[in-house]
């Protein structure tokens, strides 16, 4: 393992901390930043730096991980004008956007980066916040294969599927599709629970009975937790994800499928549960 890399996180948030915490066990040399100080607390007893600012992480890392929420905010902590990682990082550094965002961000991001002499990989993860700590994440990479390749002993303290696809944006696009597959697995999964009660049968029972059989699925045994109101961000970040795969698909002329029709219904309800920008991964 290269452990000699010197890494630096930004987006500690209930994903992005754990994966940090992984790096810093690993025996990486890992800086930190935060804007809440609270944030670094878990952090207390690892050998890790914080960082004063984004642009000090940049100038002393040689890769610079993000997982934060959005495009936007992907954008405030890599862009130099903003004073992000680029600001300070220097040639032949790396950024890795662990976020989920729409692939143009990552390109564009990367169009920056490289008039600085740095190279960035998209690199979306699956799994959250319990799978992430127990290093079972799946981590799908795109973006140059050499850097890919110096990167994959980062990426494997958190990730036991670590997976190479292609060019840039390869890595979200795919991301993008798993989610948008859930999201519909979901509507499909509320309805036939909300179809048993109007036929008479227990859902509690159901959902036994259907996990030890060939209809169970994740998004089923999911649909419990997200209607008694837990994981209200993970819902509002499929709704985003389904808003960026249906760019996409209209923009290879795709309008429209079974599956972006249901799980269209998906991101109407959870509209309203939107936590505000900044409040899932970027503490």
């Amino acid at each position: 393992m290269n452990s000699r890399l010197k890494v630096g996180f930004v987006g500690l948030g209930s994903q992005g901390g754990p994966m940090a915490r992984r790096i810093a066990e690993a025996g990486f040399s890992l800086q930190v930043w935060a804007r809440r100080a609270v944030t670094l607390e878990s952090f207390e007893k690892l050998a890790v730096e914080v960082s004063p600012s984004l642009s000090a992480m940049g100038a002393a890392c040689d890769v610079a991980c993000v997982c934060v929420r959005n495009d936007q905010d992907a954008e405030e902590v890599v862009l130099p004008e903003r004073g992000g990682l680029l600001d300070g990082m220097q040639p032949g550094g790396t950024i890795v956007v662990h976020s989920t965002v729409h692939p143009e961000t990552c390109r564009r991001l990367a169009a920056k980066a490289a008039e600085r002499g740095v190279t960035l990989l998209d690199a979306p993860v699956s799994g959250g916040g319990d799978v992430a700590a127990a290093g079972g994440l799946t981590v799908m990479v795109g973006g140059d294969s050499e850097i890919f390749e110096r990167c994959r002993p980062i990426f494997e303290t958190y990730g036991n599927l670590v997976r190479y696809l292609g060019p840039l944006g390869s890595a979200q696009i795919c991301k993008l599709l798993n989610n948008l597959l859930f999201s519909a697995n979901l509507q499909v999964s509320s309805e036939l629970l909300d179809l048993a009660e109007s036929l008479g049968a227990d859902p509690n029972a159901l959902l036994e009975i259907v996990e030890a059989s060939s209809g169970g699925s994740f998004a089923l045994r999911a649909v419990p937790l997200l209607r008694s109101g837990g994981q209200a961000a993970a819902l509002a970040n499929l709704a985003k994800d389904y808003h960026l795969i249906l760019d996409l698909a209209a923009d290879s002329g795709v309008r429209e499928t079974n599956l972006a029709r249901a799980a269209g219904v998906l991101a109407e309800i959870v509209a309203t549960a939107e936590p505000k920008r900044g409040d899932f991964n970027r503490d």
